[in-house]
């Protein structure tokens, strides 16, 4: 095969021009190019165009998108989804499955979800992240020591075993390096904020062709900073025309309370509003409202971040004009602050001319800051010590504002307050997540004769602990400063909190305690061994390869919760503690064994075959087949397919998890057995408000996941300068594991009715809301790429075009239910299946001279509807219900003209494009007013990358 040959075969696999001229310095003067090895196969191929697609990003194309770390390389990845697997999707408080993620990053491929897509280092795998054990923390990933990434982009079960249903992701270090090297790295936001740095240093010696051996080293430093939502002005949500207001009554001047039995003396419950104020102006009973919003008295807008209550878009129209809101999603972080060490070294050896034998050890420390907004503080919350007390000048101050605009006679004078105070004070609330990881991997390549082979044998380790720091206080001496008076949460702007109140607030910090931590262990034994077997059919095609191997593997995982004494363990308020899921050591075996054939079948066709049996244990053998086919009926034609099939085993936590349970504390639940739906009927006698216990947790007898994946696409390339490729995808996921939401048990009893639990009279006591394994999931999508390049004047032009179009996302609970309507652009709180994004690069070389202009698209989407607006209760002016389109352009010049110094000068999003406005609200979902999911909130940056060799 030529290099002209090998040009096209690389231009329509995706890899850039960059990485095709170090693949050729590589290969010389040779007319024939040696076999390699391609992720998703084992056997060696001539070139990477195979019966699957696979996506190669050479260290070239990475550094001139100005890209520092994994998480950013996927965020651009078309066929990656835009979920919350990241640490700028994860700011905020999160629960259900996001719960515990602190620290982690993750790859999400086809909407398959995390614990789908199979992460390697080097080709084989590596440990899963401490705390939830699911899936590899792409933040461990030493990203500065990258050679080039390869994605492929369908499922590979059949080669590699579980997870890899929606693709894999091999990141390949360097290998093999004489000299000395140091790179620094500066990105700069325009608007401030969020800045991130690099710096790396990386030595080798030996010649390993000449003097036998290599080794070499790479250490990195890296630190991104912290982006406050007050930084970006998008992230305002005082925006009720458009349908976004803060929900959050929990203000900086306190909002005061009604509360259940709160006009009777006699009940615990008793407060200065009672159960509510009519108002004299409508006649309405205002059950939530702050003295500032009151006629005569300063207005919300008194304190920073603080305005009018959006009430209507609520559902709560009762309290407009009375009440106040506080935008805590501006008081959070955007981008969390990250500072990262990673360390890699590698000894190779040859042992003789046909065997090579190398240790490598990889390590790396994490340390990452979720920081946001202060506690809301209620006193129903922090026990009934902290009621606001009936005395002091503030007091005396409320009671004449409501007196004089509700009438002193509404109001029970004397009686404590219920308030949801935000306790500035008290500091933003900080949670420190520390995950160290290391992997030792030993290895001997080598071949015999026609055969290579490869034994690997390694040992990795993710250790995660999480701890409280700033803005968490003990919940009993909280309590107790505020009911005694000494933290006043009606101070009016400008004043201060005592001396004696701040005291007692430090006093009660939990700051440096422990929140949990998590570890997992892969302990690995791989070989393998691919060749010609110098057999053919006879029909024209060449020899038939083969390969074959075995793969043992032992994961281990386990979670701590509080360290403290059983005995001494107070109660923190607001602290996420997760002690019921503490597990001590659980482990299982993997024992597999893996064929695959190559077989020509004529010149112009090629049948791919593999076959994996997998034994877990604890859950028995798997069998997974692959069968592809390549077909190149013209020098410029090629045709490709594949069938698969997949499996996935649920994680340590989704089986041991421990059983939570809580109270339903909302007001619109009534039992489905007799109400569809569980619509509350208050004409009804049966249909009457129930608060039932809900059930979170493991589930032990969850079975696995269980895929079939088929692709089918052709590749044109009539020239070396002009390709294009076009590939169809399907995958099909029975079983999947999920925790069902509330709406769907209750819309479905008669399919769910085991997970309402009752007892022997039928009363209503629990709902199961824990993992099942329910029903099917269908994604399928097409992915166009497009790669062109010339002569223009006296220099060379490169285009690259990538796209991935969503076809369908659709699934339903059980087999016998009906599918849901296709999810493909509608709002997720998990994540968006967007219809169509695509990456466009153009890059212009002269001279010692490169440019590249890169431009990134994302499709708009479907809006999360606000309640008032689903009620009908409120009707904004300017909501339309879709998040417009996401573009922005990339822009890096890189000049390599002198001779040990390489400088690269970016400006990312180049026209300061803001992320399109979305009316959701950060409870559920990321970001407010925008979603990091789709789009950056950094803006406008500039970037500088200085690369010295020695």
């Amino acid at each position: 095969m030529k290099h002209t040959k090998l040009a096209i075969m690389l231009a329509m696999s995706g890899i850039s021009s960059s990485a095709l001229a170090q693949n050729s310095e590589a290969s010389g003067e040779k007319e024939s190019v040696e076999r390699i090895e391609v992720t998703g196969s084992s056997i060696k191929r001539t070139n990477l165009e195979g019966d699957l697609p696979i996506t190669v990003i050479s260290r070239a194309d990475i550094d001139a998108q100005g890209i520092t770390t994994a998480e950013q390389l996927l965020l651009q990845l078309n066929i990656s989804s835009n979920s919350n697997d990241n640490l700028a999707s994860n700011t905020g408080i999160v629960s259900g499955e996001e719960r515990g993620n602190n620290g982690a990053s993750s790859a999400n491929l086809r909407q398959q979800g995390a614990s789908s897509t199979l992460v390697l280092l080097n080709g084989r795998r590596t440990a899963t992240h401490g705390l939830k054990g699911r899936s590899v923390d792409l933040n461990s990933i030493p990203f500065a020591a990258i050679e080039r990434v390869e994605v492929l982009r369908d499922g590979a079960s059949a080669i590699y075993g579980t997870d890899a249903i929606g693709g894999v992701i091999n990141f390949i270090l360097k290998k093999n390096y004489e000299g000395a090297q140091v790179n620094a790295f500066a990105d700069h936001t325009e608007a401030g904020g969020g800045n991130i740095y690099r710096l790396s240093l990386l030595a080798g010696t030996g010649d390993l062709n000449k003097d036998g051996f290599n080794v070499m080293a790479s250490a990195s430093y890296k630190k991104a900073e912290l982006l406050r939502g007050a930084d970006r002005d998008f992230t305002n949500t005082f925006q009720p025309e458009r349908g976004l207001s803060p929900d959050s009554r929990g203000t900086p001047y306190a909002s005061l309370n009604n509360r259940p039995g709160g006009s009777d003396p006699a009940d615990p419950n008793y407060n200065l509003i009672g159960e509510g104020l009519v108002n004299p102006v409508n006649g309405l009973t205002n059950d939530v409202l702050n003295v500032l919003a009151l006629p005569g008295q300063a207005g919300c807008d008194a304190y920073p971040l603080m305005g009018d209550d959006g009430a209507a878009l609520w559902n709560r129209a009762q309290n407009e004009g009375v009440s106040c809101a506080w935008d805590y999603p501006r008081a959070a972080a955007l981008q969390q602050p990250v500072e990262s060490f990673d360390f890699v070294t590698r000894g190779t050896m040859k042992i003789n001319e046909e065997t090579e034998g190398f240790v490598e050890f990889i390590g790396s420390e994490v340390t990452s800051n979720k920081i946001f907004e202060p506690n809301q503080i209620t006193p129903w919350a922090i026990t009934p010590a902290g009621w606001y007390p009936s005395t002091g000048a503030s007091y005396d101050d409320i009671v004449e504002a409501l007196s004089g605009y509700y009438g002193a006679d509404q109001l029970n004078i004397g009686a404590p307050i219920a308030y949801r105070w935000r306790c500035m004070e008290c500091g933003q609330r900080e949670i420190e997540t520390t995950t160290k990881s290391y992997k030792l991997q030993l290895g001997l390549d080598g071949s015999i004769g026609d055969w290579d082979y490869k034994v690997g044998l390694g040992r990795a380790t993710n250790e995660s602990e999480s701890v409280l720091m700033n803005g968490y206080h003990y919940t009993e001496q909280l309590a107790n400063a505020i009911g005694r008076g000494l933290l006043n949460p009606f101070l009016l702007p400008g004043e201060s909190q005592t001396d004696e109140g701040m005291a007692a607030l430090n006093a009660a910090s939990a700051n440096g305690t422990t929140l949990y931590g998590g570890e997992t262990t892969m302990t690995q034994f791989d070989g393998s061994i691919t060749g010609d077997t110098g057999w053919s059919l006879g029909w024209g095609g060449d020899s038939i390869y083969v390969a074959g191997g075995v793969d043992i593997r032992r994961e281990e995982y386990k979670f701590n919760g509080d360290r403290r004494e059983v005995d001494a363990q107070p109660e923190i308020y607001g602290a996420p503690f997760d002690n019921t899921n503490e597990l001590d050591n659980v482990h299982r075996t993997v024992q597999a064994v893996f064929a695959e054939t190559l077989i020509p079948v004529v010149e112009q066709f090629e049948l791919n075959l593999a076959v994996r049996y997998d034994h877990y244990s604890g859950f028995g053998g798997t069998t997974n087949p692959k069968y592809g086919f390549k077909w190149t009926p013209t020098e410029s034609l090629l045709f490709r397919g594949a069938y698969s099939t997949g499996f996935r085993v649920p994680s340590f936590n989704q089986i041991f998890n421990g059983i939570t349970e809580e109270p339903y504390t909302g007001q619109d639940l009534a039992d489905p057995a007799n109400c569809p739906g569980g619509i509350v009927n208050i004409e009804n006698p049966n249909c009457t408000l129930i608060q039932p216990n809900v059930l979170y947790g493991g589930k032990a007898d969850l079975g696995p996941e269980e895929s079939e994946q088929q692709s089918l696409g052709v590749v044109y390339a009539p020239n070396k300068h002009f390709s294009m490729n076009l590939d169809w995808w399907e995958i099909i996921i029975d079983g999947t594991i999920q925790v069902p939401t509330l709406d769907e048990l209750l819309e479905n009893y008669s399919l769910f009715e085991a997970n309402f639990v009752r007892d022997q009279e039928g009363e209503l006591l629990a709902i199961d809301q824990r993992y099942i394994n329910a029903g099917e999931r269908n994604t399928s999508g097409i992915e166009v790429g497009v790669m062109a390049n010339g002569e223009l004047y006296a220099g060379n032009w490169a285009l690259n075009f990538n796209g991935s179009y969503l076809i369908e996302d659709k699934k339903k609970l059980i087999d016998t239910a009906e599918f849901s309507e296709n999810l493909v652009g509608t709002h997720s709180r998990g994540n968006i299946p967007l219809r169509w994004k695509h990456t466009l690069t153009f890059v212009y070389m002269l001279d010692n001279f490169t440019h590249t202009l890169t431009q990134i698209f994302r499709d708009s989407y479907e809006d999360e509807a606000p309640p008032g607006v689903t009620s009908g209760e409120a009707n904004p002016l300017y909501y339309d219900g879709e998040v417009g389109s996401y573009l922005i352009y990339n822009y890096s010049l890189r000049y390599s003209g002198w001779e040990d110094l390489e400088v690269t000068f970016g400006i990312k999003n180049l026209f300061d494009r803001d992320p399109p406005f979305t009316a959701h609200q950060n409870d559920y979902s990321p970001g407010a007013a925008f979603d990091p999911r789709v789009a950056d909130p950094r803006g406008r940056s500039y970037t500088v990358q200085l690369t010295y060799d020695f």
